[in-house]
């Protein structure tokens, strides 16, 4: 229990620089052992969702694990004057209330503490904002005004009009949400002279259906019994290049005259000037010639290919929460304004599909990704959930053996995949999830 503010504290001092600290989020939290990090959630915390693990696992390879995972059960219901905060927190679980369940996974860069924060922390912004709303959920179609009050008799119909529906106050509660926690990190950051950022990746499992929502680099998808459901994509310097050139076009004094916004195949030379090479714009999906300047020899606001790709030549992800008081090395520049902390938001209607008995929801952080595609994680999860039917611990093991198949095998002084390639020197988070009987815990 205890305001918001000091379980973060809390949380942060027991971090310290090396990651060592745990998300405590409502009964729920993550031992931490040489290597490993397993935090495990089942009917006898506040979680009743059958068992869903996350491993996390560093592996000695790095100095410190930044991920963190958070996940909990949301108890949300209507806001009633005069109710003091820590009451909210004291009364979990009445059969009045709306309930969901989360997940969240948080790959910190820079340092573990922003990720500390958000995995205690965002489930707190989501309730509160869900509730903020709530009135509008319950209703098939939301009241222009909250409160019922009807000032226009055509407010329904505009309402319909604008195709306006419950589903859509969750989104917007979820965006609220994650903008509101990066303020949080922001101000809880400053306070404590502290920096460093983190992705973000949340599901919500609400009133019969999947939100999931994502600022960074980490994905989810659902690995049904005859097809894969992207859940999430992936936002980086690259996928967001126009939006991040458009916002160098309208607020040039940004870059301090230190970068170019316009994007070229490789970084110009001097010899590069007076003639015509490809390049892009804010504008542009396609390509075109540009007679070079010598002002287009400044280093490119978006630079590089793949994971290589960074933003002002510092951060390889373009959405996510913190980073208030990153600069660009040696000069004044703010990333700041070129990060947006706002998720996309994908949703899934259950009451659409036939779930069947292994169908799965997999969250993980890049470092799974980096090394196995959506095709090859939902083969492992469809072998591996066929062949062990009966053990009743198979979705926790199933997590083990992604992170496991990601992690490789140390050959000499590498870390190996299987079929020879690199394996994953990141962190690695994994969260798997079981959809079928989701209501009957």
């Amino acid at each position: 229990s205890g305001s918001p503010e000091s379980r973060i504290r809390s949380a942060q001092r027991g971090a310290g620089r090396k990651g060592q600290g745990v998300p405590i989020c409502l009964g729920c939290r993550a031992p931490s052992t040489a290597g490993w990090e397993q935090a495990r959630c089942s009917a006898s915390t506040h979680l009743t969702w059958s068992v869903c693990t996350p491993r996390v696992i560093n592996a000695e390879k790095s100095e410190f694990n930044e991920d963190q995972a958070a996940c909990c059960q949301i108890s949300i219901r209507r806001r009633e004057p005069g109710l003091e905060e820590d009451e909210e927190w004291l009364i979990l679980c009445s059969t009045q209330f709306l309930t969901g369940y989360y997940w969240a996974l948080f790959d910190g860069h820079g340092g573990p503490e922003a990720a500390i924060i958000a995995s205690n922390y965002l489930h707190y912004c989501i309730k509160q904002k869900l509730e903020e709303v709530v009135g509008g959920i319950t209703e098939a179609h939301p009241p222009m005004h909250l409160s019922g009050r009807c000032v226009c008799d055509s407010d329904p119909q505009f309402v319909e009009e604008k195709h306006i529906h419950a589903e859509d106050l969750v989104v917007g509660a979820l965006e609220n949400a994650f903008q509101e926690c990066d303020e949080v990190i922001g101000q809880e950051m400053e306070a404590t002279n502290q920096m460093g950022g983190c992705t973000a990746l949340a599901a919500l499992y609400f009133q019969g259906k999947l939100y999931v929502a994502n600022a960074g680099d980490s994905r989810a998808i659902l690995v049904l019994k005859d097809n894969v459901v992207p859940m999430s994509c992936e936002f980086t310097p690259e996928t967001e290049r126009q939006r991040i050139q458009h916002l160098a076009f309208l607020f040039p004094k940004l870059l301090d005259g230190e970068f170019t916004r316009f994007e070229f195949p490789r970084r110009l030379k001097g010899d590069d000037v007076g003639q015509k090479v490809l390049y892009r714009d804010y504008f542009m999906e396609g390509w075109g010639y540009k007679t070079v300047e010598k002002a287009d020899l400044k280093y490119p606001l978006v630079h590089g290919h793949g994971k290589q790709a960074r933003l002002l030549g510092t951060l390889a992800v373009s959405r996510g929460l913190g980073d208030h008081q990153l600069k660009v090395i040696d000069t004044n520049i703010e990333v700041k304004p070129f990060l947006s902390c706002i998720p996309k938001v994908n949703v899934f209607d259950f009451a659409l599909h036939d779930i069947k008995e292994d169908d799965v929801l997999i969250m993980a952080t890049d470092g799974l990704w980096d090394v196995l595609c959506n095709k090859e994680v939902a083969h492992m999860v469809r072998s591996f959930l066929a062949e062990n039917r009966t053990d009743p611990h198979r979705f926790s093991e199933l997590a083990k053996c992604l992170v496991c198949r990601a992690r490789g095998k140390k050959r000499a002084h590498q870390w190996m995949l299987d079929d020879s390639h690199e394996a994953s020197y990141d962190d690695i988070s994994v969260f798997v999830i079981p959809l079928h009987n989701r209501d009957e815990d």
